[in-house]
Parts: structure tokens; sequence; C-alpha cells
């Protein structure tokens, strides 16, 4: 029975690209119109075709890590990119709409996160192993989208363009104290104390984060300008003339939005700038995948643009400039996932194939969102007061702006 509705399933969902599944019994069906790509999946488990059917999204990330599911040529990158395409060019099917408008009314629900749950939530994801990030990230570690100028920028540049284009952004004057929310391994904040002799409090909950950012400013001889601390924003007192935060907003929760904003206006002083860099999701709000919930982001969320500009004006923000990244982050993750599969040995060594191949599934999968998909990124520029940054935007000129040709690759 579950095979038929599979069959279904990927007949109505397969319009463009070809998909050849080997069931569990041997049989092989084909689906789509005959155009490239052409891939070939292999289910080993009886019991997957129902799985597929009632949560697709969750099912096939647990089969592939599980190797209850293989890729022809273990090529996951372009099934996502095939899957992602299709599911992205027609609306719902209809008797998936149930059980999506489902995810959406719970999406709030799992998004509530209190001090100690945001605590457990950064763990989870931000203190494995950290020689593992290092297999992947550039050499400071900026675990968030670049900024390519052109197409063939290193890794490297275009993380160093996207910290110019934020330093230009918060008009930076030497000696301001600066405030960074979810620093990561310190790599902003070390920048923007040795570039532009300001002094910065950068916090985060990832413990290996933090041990790794203080090492980092001891080496660099900026321990008495850059402090890192340990703790949530919320809990945070005192005034800022700048605040940034780079990757961070993901894991503040939908519910959570108002006391965000209203605590970053709080921090500022009266001629204080902001700037936010979120990933964005640039249609109307939806429930975060089941998988990348469970595995990867547990708390996790991507705001569309709306929800972030109602919790702005309800707290009295100037939203002072608005720019939205497209596939910056997909040529990120691309460089990342390359990275990872360079040094999968050592990956394997640190974890295990399981951990390997759900990583390799998260970077692909992310990839193609955000190559596909209505996924991008959002630097949202806030101030308390509406002259506090210059009237036109002359000021960013010169800040790694030139314009990009994006390749568009599976």
């Amino acid at each position: 029975m579950w095979t038929k509705f599979l069959d279904q399933f990927l007949a109505q969902f397969l319009r463009h690209g070809t998909l050849d599944v080997v069931l569990p019994d041997g049989q092989t069906r084909s689906y789509g119109d005959g155009s490239q790509p052409r891939m070939a999946v292999h289910l080993h488990d009886a019991d997957l075709p129902r799985k597929l059917v009632l949560r697709p999204d969750l099912a096939l990330g647990e089969a592939y890590m599980d190797g209850r599911l293989t890729v022809e040529g273990d090529d996951i990158a372009t099934l996502l990119a095939l899957l992602v395409t299709n599911r992205s060019a027609q609306p719902a099917l209809w008797w998936r709409k149930p059980l999506d408008k489902a995810a959406d009314w719970l999406r709030v629900l799992n998004q509530i996160n209190p001090v100690g749950r945001s605590l457990r939530n950064v763990s989870h994801h931000y203190d494995l192993t950290p020689e593992l990030y290092a297999l992947f990230l550039d050499r400071d570690r900026q675990y968030s989208c670049a900024y390519f100028a052109q197409p063939d920028d290193t890794l490297e540049a275009a993380q160093a363009q996207k910290k110019a284009l934020i330093a230009a952004k918060l008009c930076l004057e030497p000696g301001m104290r600066v405030l960074d929310i979810g620093c990561g391994w310190g790599g902003l904040a070390l920048t923007l104390a040795r570039e532009h002799q300001v002094k910065v409090l950068g916090i985060t909950l990832s413990k290996e984060q933090l041990a790794i950012a203080q090492a980092r400013a001891r080496a660099e001889g900026l321990a008495k300008r850059v402090e890192f601390r340990l703790a949530d924003y919320r809990t945070l007192q005192g005034q800022f003339d700048r605040i940034v935060s780079v990757g961070m907003f993901e894991h503040v929760g939908l519910p959570h939005y108002r006391t965000y904003f209203g605590q970053v206006r709080k921090l500022l002083t009266e001629n204080g700038v902001a700037l936010l860099h979120t990933i964005g999701n640039a249609g109307p709000p939806m429930a975060t995948g089941a998988w990348i919930r469970k595995y990867i982001f547990p708390g996790g969320y991507i705001p569309s643009m709306s929800e972030c500009l109602r919790a702005i004006e309800a707290e009295d923000l100037w939203t002072t400039d608005v720019e939205v990244w497209r596939l910056h982050y997909a040529e990120t993750l691309s460089h990342w996932r390359e990275r990872f599969e360079a040094n999968i040995d050592k990956a394997r060594a640190l974890h295990d194939d399981r951990f390997c191949r759900m990583w390799r599934y998260y970077l692909a999968g992310s990839e193609m969102t955000f190559r596909h998909a209505k996924q991008c990124v959002f630097q949202f520029q806030l101030a308390r007061r509406l002259d506090a940054v210059p009237l036109t935007r002359d000021y960013l000129m010169g800040a790694g702006r030139a314009p990009m040709p994006m390749r568009r690759g599976a």
C-alpha cells in the first residue's frame, strides 16, 4: 500500500529532471520528464516508503544517514538540488497540506527558547569537537555567509569582505564600545578591535567557542580591548555605541523577537547603531524542516522579513538600511562542502561515518536551499535616531561592493 502511495507522490512531485527509484523489492520505477539531471536512489528498508510519504523531509535525511537509502555515486548534492528545485516549482500536494498546516501551527512552540534551553540548543551544535570546524571553515572561523565580490574570490577573501562591509555599516570610530551578540570563535570581534581600534564585548553560549575566542585574544595581544564572555543577551546591562550580531538571530526563536529587539534598543546609546545579519526566508513564514531541527539546529528558525520588521517596529527602532544577499550563502556552502569532502578522512577520525553522512547532507541540503529555494540573508541596520547614520549609502562604497555574476551550478 505504501509503495503505491509513494509512487503517486513521486509521480506528482517530479516534474523536472529524472529520478530512478529502486524499491526494497528490487523493482525500479522512473519519475520526471526524462531530462537531466538524472539521479538514481536505492531504498533498502521495506518500511521506508511509508516514512517517505508521511514525513519526507525527516525520513529522507535519516535514511541517508543510516545507509537505508543510497544515492548513485553518493552524489547527495545533485539529488537534493533535484528535489529542492521541484518542490520550489509547485504548490504543496493536496494530501500534504494538512500535515504542513499542523507543522506551521507548531512552529512557535518549537521555538520557545528560555535561557536554559538556549544553552542546550547551542551546545548541541557549537560544542562539537573544535577540530571539526577547522576542516571546512576559513582560517578566521567565520561560520556565516561570506560576501563574494567576484566569482573567483577565495573563501578567505569573501569572509574578509563580509567583515569589511559589516564594519562600514556600523560606522565605527576609534574608542567606541561594541557588543557582538553571538560572537562565535571571536573572528569578527578581533577584526573590529584590530582594524578599527574599538573595544568589543563578545558573548556566546558555547563553552568551546568561548575558550578558543579567549585564547585568540590573548595570542593576538588584544585581551585588553576584546572581552569574551559566556552570557545570554537577555542578561546584559550597560550601553554600547554599536551592536552587531551575525548568524545568531536564527537561534532566538519567534516568541522572543520583541525581547531581542527591545534589548538591542535598551543597550544602544542614543546615537547608537546596530547591524543584524541573519539567514532569512524571502517568502511567507514557514516551519523549520523536521530533519534540520532534530539533528543540526534544535530550536532554530529562519525568519521572514515581515516577522523581523514587525518586531523591530514594535520596539521603536529605526530601520535605517536593509540589504538582501542572494546566492552568497550558496557559494559559501559550496566552499565549505568542498573543503569538508577534501578532509572527510579526518572528519571520520573525529566522529563516525554516520556523523559524516549527516554533515554532508546538512551542507549539501543547505546549499541547495539557498541556490534553488527562497532562502537568503538579511542585513538590517538599526538605530534609535533617524539621523544616526549618513542619509545616503555613499559611505558604503568600496567595502567589497563590486557586483558578482553568481554561478548556478548544482
